[in-house]
């Protein structure tokens, strides 16, 4: 993400327009809050006047409840970088809660992927580790939403183990890293 797709998104971006990036499937919101820090972490040296908006969705309302508290359980933060644990993280006895800087970057909401409408000109869709729980009918169903969801110019992200089934709606561009 920071070496490849953040750089592009903010190619030739006007400052004026926000940087919208949806995760489909978010479970408990690690990582939509994640790509919010990197995020966050990438433009500071390029100034912090660049608008963020990250959706997370998902069709659990119990995970999405936990996901807009943003308090994580200690061994949920054992992968996180010590410095993004002290920049956007507060200690809380044994669990660590994110930071009203990158919460307030964040909005969830409860989403049926198959059903409800999709956000609109998004840069950037994560949706990792979802489609594998969706038959090829379903799979076929989201592939168009997510194509209407994107800018021309956005990226779909997907999980180590998934693939849409073969379309023109999109070009791969990083076979290695699904994107």
């Amino acid at each position: 993400l920071k070496t490849e797709l953040f750089p592009k998104l903010l190619a030739d971006r006007p400052p004026d327009t926000p940087i919208r990036i949806w995760v489909a499937g978010c479970a408990t919101g690690e990582e939509a809050y994640s790509i919010a820090m990197l995020l966050i972490d990438f433009l500071s040296p390029h100034g912090d006047g660049q608008t963020l908006q990250v959706f997370g969705t998902d069709i659990s309302g119990s995970a999405i409840a936990k996901a807009r508290l943003g308090v994580y359980a200690e061994g949920s933060a054992a992968n996180v970088p010590p410095d993004f644990l002290k920049r956007f993280f507060t200690k809380m006895d044994h669990r660590y809660r994110i930071s009203k800087l990158v919460r307030d970057v964040c909005v969830f909401a409860r989403q049926d992927l198959t059903k409800d409408p999709p956000f609109s000109r998004v840069d950037l869709i994560s949706c990792r580790n979802v489609l594998i729980y969706l038959g090829p009918d379903l799979q076929s169903k989201v592939a168009p939403i997510f194509h209407y969801a994107l800018k021309p110019e956005g990226f779909l992200l997907l999980g180590s183990s998934e693939t849409l089934a073969p379309s023109d709606l999109f070009n791969v561009v990083d076979k290695n890293h699904r994107i």
